[in-house]
């Protein structure tokens, strides 16, 4: 597996510092994203909790793996907000950007809400990750993935058709809630540039995911259809499922794409199909669906992955392998573009790590260094506010930090 080079690369973001007071997932990756890109994160922590994400995911000999990623370009510095937000008001004065996901209302009653905090940093950016949002009857309401996953209508619309609704094994709404409050912030920073003035995002774990599953409620609204579970066919084009091989593996194939239909059905010994009124569009082969996965289905079952594979990308047709995690690992595109990454790290030696979402030609960003032990670096950074070491200390003799 080749890695990333470790010098100090330029990123898009460099001289920009970004404050993490988030927890859990979706602020966290947020300013991940911004971290690898080369912005400076600054991870303020709880001095006895912090950050539930520690204790997500496995470990290994107790470090937690997960941290190493979600937590990788980031300083690490314990402050209890409630107590001292004198400390994280001067903090707050450096920085450009703040992600935070407390409730509604809790920063302002401790004295650092966004008009507090913008009264002594106008140019700062706010953005604030809730469940539900900071207005609306849900918004007190404890807000987790798990629910945007199901309000969304993803769980409704995952699994078998006789089937429960079925939630992902893994962060999809706090990902892409992740994912789309960095594009926030950077937006609000371009505002930024022409303005003069910092702003608040308010974003919340929801809405994002509401607009991945689609426009179920515009079809809705418009027709009164509610959309139900089809396994993983589609409504929208056949055929398009998961199909085992002899060897036992699983493929899944995608058709929405007119041509690669035909290419398909050619393939697998039924091109008198493709002359049928209905195969001409998407809606057509939807409704012979099970008509076109048996003819895929049989002709796959007979079949090794690798053969598989092979004679639908001689064909021009679209497939991939259902992969695992080992699978991910050993697969040559994704080790010869780097997608995964080996990244040095003081107590792992090396740890596999996604790489950066997106390559920049002229400012590639880069991992500068993995998640670090709570509290790492709290007394530089107070010490970069002015601190001394006898104002430090007894700051940690109150215990506001670690």
């Amino acid at each position: 597996m080749s890695s990333v080079s470790f010098r100090e690369t330029s990123g898009a973001l460099e001289g920009l510092r970004v404050i993490d007071a988030a927890t859990i997932l979706a602020g966290p990756l947020c300013a991940q994203i911004l971290g690898d890109h080369g912005a400076e994160v600054v991870k303020v922590e709880h001095p006895e909790r912090g950050d539930s994400m520690r204790g997500h995911g496995k470990s290994k000999d107790g470090i937690p793996l997960w941290w190493k990623e979600i937590s990788r370009n980031k300083r690490t510095i314990t402050l209890d907000l409630s107590r001292r937000g004198d400390v994280f008001r001067e903090l707050a004065t450096t920085a450009d950007v703040l992600i935070e996901n407390f409730r509604p209302g809790t920063l302002e009653k401790w004295g650092i809400g966004p008009e507090e905090l913008h009264e002594i940093n106008p140019r700062l950016v706010i953005v604030r990750i809730t469940g539900f949002g900071q207005t609306g009857p849900y918004s007190r309401r404890a807000g987790f993935g798990t629910l945007a996953e199901a309000m969304s209508g993803f769980a409704h619309l995952t699994g078998a058709a006789d089937g429960p609704p079925t939630l992902p094994a893994f962060g999809l709404a706090d990902s892409i809630c992740g994912i789309s409050a960095s594009s926030a912030a950077m937006m609000a920073l371009w505002h930024r540039e022409r303005t003069g003035r910092g702003q608040v995002i308010d974003i919340n774990i929801l809405e994002p995911i509401m607009t991945a599953v689609g426009p179920a409620p515009t079809v809705y609204e418009q027709l009164g259809i509610i959309e139900q579970r089809h396994g993983n066919r589609s409504t929208n084009n056949a055929p398009r499922n998961t199909y085992q091989t002899a060897d036992g593996d699983w493929v899944a194939i995608s058709t929405s794409a007119q041509k690669i239909a035909e290419r398909v059905l050619t393939l697998v010994g039924h091109p008198e199909v493709i002359d049928e009124p209905w195969f001409a569009s998407g809606d057509g082969r939807a409704r012979h669906v099970d008509l076109l996965d048996d003819y895929v289905g049989s002709w796959i079952a007979q079949r090794s992955r690798d053969e598989v594979i092979e004679a639908f990308t001689e064909a021009g047709a679209a497939i991939a392998a259902v992969y695992d995690a080992r699978d991910l690992v050993e697969d040559p595109h994704v080790r010869e573009t780097q997608m995964l990454t080996e990244v040095p790290d003081e107590d792992l030696g090396t740890v596999l790590q996604h790489n950066l979402l997106w390559r920049m030609s002229e400012t590639p960003g880069g991992i500068r260094f993995t998640g670090r032990e709570i509290g790492h670096d709290t007394d530089a950074v107070l010490a970069e506010l002015g601190y001394s070491n006898d104002e430090i200390n007894a700051l940690r003799e109150e215990r506001a930090i670690r």
